[in-house]
């Protein structure tokens, strides 16, 4: 299976990219509170080093992950804002902006919402150029 794609007319092509990983959403949620929020963890580091690697440019996971462990309202901005450009440098309108980052006001169902819609503008992306659907819940 190629990795490459076509994208809109008037945008320059990205053959190649590494797509990343399309992951439950459900499963995740589980995941992170049976963990007690270790999970978050590396999905935070997982999905930091999937921008990066796709983008060629960005915190990557590692800066990712420091970032969320000290300071975890700006990485909801930060990693919000890099979603945005992916589909941006493909052309596309994004579903989400850095603006989602305000969702770490309200506690616990805002990191949710965040989450959710961050996953699923993730999936989405990685779907539309090859990567299989996630599995679980």
């Amino acid at each position: 299976m190629s990795n490459s794609y076509s994208q809109s007319a008037g945008s320059e092509s990205q053959p190649d990219r590494p797509v990343g990983k399309a992951r439950s959403t459900g499963l995740t949620i589980l995941l992170v509170f049976v963990t007690l929020g270790i999970w978050s963890l590396l999905w935070i580091f997982w999905s930091g080093e999937d921008l990066k690697r796709y983008r060629r440019e960005g915190l990557g996971g590692a800066v990712h992950l420091i970032l969320w462990i000290f300071i975890s309202p700006v990485v909801m901005f930060l990693m919000a804002d890099e979603v945005a450009k992916l589909y941006q440098d493909a052309g596309e309108e994004p579903p989400i902006t850095a603006i989602w980052g305000l969702w770490f006001l309200l506690p616990l169902i805002g990191n949710i919402i965040w989450y959710v819609r961050m996953q699923s503008s993730l999936n989405n992306f990685w779907i539309a150029r090859g990567a299989p659907a996630a599995s679980g819940v």
